[in-house]
């Protein structure tokens, strides 16, 4: 036998021992170790914003979710916290790592938000925050010369504090979730649910879905964007829980030999993570360990395409060639941000 037909002593085998002992593998698996390897060398973003008015635990929350402190009141001295006359929109950033995966947090406080006297359009500094967002991202995008990757700062998911008044919800409230929740994926929960009974939360939660509905709200994860049966059957579990009653704490206690994170009372300690204390657990799983890639999925594939799209045909002209009204476009063919409020 002639050495070019001599068979190689030494030829790596795929995936293991797995080629040599199965003739028919081909190696098409692979490809998820390959994304895996990737997305590891890459890391994750997650920018979450947080809206609600002061005193409802925005910031404890977000430090109990990530259990760091990871919210912007957390790296303030106290002489720099107030309360603004003026919504603020205000971020901060943080390179998380567990067990080897590496994100960037973004969290995006909105201090101001439902303080003042008048809180009518209160919403509209929001909304340009995210618009603003999305034009960022566009015109990296659009560019001749345009980033390997581009940085992503659109908001993925804002998480809606609602008072625990037990009645109903605030035309505030309302009016916020009705605008937003066109732009981005809101999750609303019941701040401090601690304050309330049992029976007070599940008639306060059921008031709250029947306004959602009454008015038209579409709060994450929307109905139809459900891909299968199977999405449908664990997102409707999650639509007829939501909104969540939460209650945050970083302080840890020791419960029946146990070190766990609550709130202390004379009664006893109310276990953030304990389903039956509240829904806390819940909310951490939505957010992070189950719809975390989801949600950025439909910010997107549906909110940044939706916006993509209106501010390029904004860009178009009329057949008879002359401008279709909108201000001159710039050099890339795009108007200006200005000429659009992202709400369809």
């Amino acid at each position: 036998m002639s050495d070019s037909a001599k068979t190689p002593q030494h030829a790596p085998a795929a995936r293991g021992d797995k080629a040599s002992t199965d003739f028919s593998y081909v190696g098409i698996d692979a490809i998820l170790e390959q994304m895996r390897r990737k997305a590891m060398k890459q890391g994750f973003e997650l920018n979450i914003m947080v809206v609600g008015q002061s005193g409802l635990g925005k910031s404890t929350l977000m430090n109990t979710l990530f259990k760091s402190k990871v919210s912007r009141k957390s790296v303030l001295t106290t002489e720099e916290e107030r309360i603004p006359k003026t919504i603020e929109i205000k971020s901060i950033s943080h390179d998380i790592e567990e067990k080897g995966v590496r994100m960037k947090l973004t969290v995006i406080d909105t201090p101001g938000f439902g303080d003042q006297i008048n809180n009518e359009n209160c919403w509209q500094p929001i909304m340009k925050f995210i618009n603003d967002q999305y034009e960022q991202y566009l015109q990296e995008e659009i560019n001749i010369n345009r980033k390997k990757r581009i940085p992503d700062s659109r908001v993925h998911c804002c998480i809606y504090f609602i008072p625990p008044t037990g009645h109903c919800l605030r035309p505030i409230d309302v009016e916020f979730m009705r605008h937003l929740s066109k732009v981005v994926n809101i999750v609303p929960v019941i701040a401090k649910a601690d304050t309330l009974t049992l029976e007070e939360r599940d008639f306060f939660k059921q008031k709250i879905r029947e306004d959602l509905l009454a008015n038209g709200i579409d709060i994450y994860p929307q109905k139809e964007f459900d891909e299968d049966a199977e999405d449908r059957m664990i997102n409707e579990k999650i639509r007829e829980m939501i909104p969540f009653a939460v209650v945050g704490s970083d302080q840890e206690y020791q419960v029946n030999g146990k070190r766990l994170l609550g709130r202390k009372t004379k009664w006893g300690t109310i276990e953030v993570e304990n389903i039956e204390h509240c829904e806390f657990a819940f909310l951490r799983d939505l957010l992070i360990r189950t719809h975390m890639q989801n949600i950025k999925d439909i910010t997107s594939s549906i909110h940044y395409e939706m916006y993509r799209v209106r501010r390029l045909n904004d860009g178009n002209t009329q057949p008879n060639g002359q401008p279709n009204g909108q201000p001159p476009a710039q050099a890339n063919g795009v108007p200006g941000p200005e000429v659009l409020s992202h709400e369809m």
